[in-house]
């Protein structure tokens, strides 16, 4: 099948199906003589497994793992539990960090009547590295010491 008709099965868009195939994701595709790809029927089913497992958190990485593990029924019970459990344990470290977060900002936002800082938004001050005593200790230490980028 075309990669329209494929697309449309497997309910992503065209440039999805390129991209899982440059990842590594999905088989390199035939080529009719037109120059068009010739995708296998087993592609949407692929495709909608790689969004299934998007859908719990797993990233593209961690889905080329378990395609790898589909692939190969015979041992990939176990290491499958193995990814599984690794994924939930990076759930519970992010719940943490998300959860230290919301008490951070809620703590400032709590502060935000009692305008001690230099511009009278203790929020705004707080992310301001001038102002290291308008936070508490914990707003580095959150994210493992770093800034977020994202």
């Amino acid at each position: 099948m075309r990669i329209g008709k494929a697309s449309r099965e497997a309910g992503v868009n065209v440039q999805t199906l390129r991209y899982y195939e440059r990842r590594g994701l999905l088989p390199k595709t035939n080529r009719l003589a037109s120059g068009y790809r010739e995708y296998d029927p087993g592609t949407v089913a692929l495709v909608r497994f790689i969004k299934n497992a998007q859908e719990l958190g797993f990233t593209l990485n961690e889905i080329g793992e378990l395609i790898a593990l589909r692939a190969n029924r015979s041992r990939s019970d176990e290491d499958v539990r193995r990814v599984a459990m690794k994924k939930i344990e990076g759930m519970d470290r992010r719940i943490r960090q998300l959860t230290a977060m919301k008490n951070e900002l809620a703590a400032l936002v709590e502060r935000c009547s009692s305008t001690t800082c230099r511009d009278d938004c203790v929020i705004i001050d707080a992310f301001d590295d001038a102002n290291e005593h308008c936070r508490s200790s914990n707003i580095h230490h959150i994210n493992g010491g770093h800034h977020a980028s994202h």
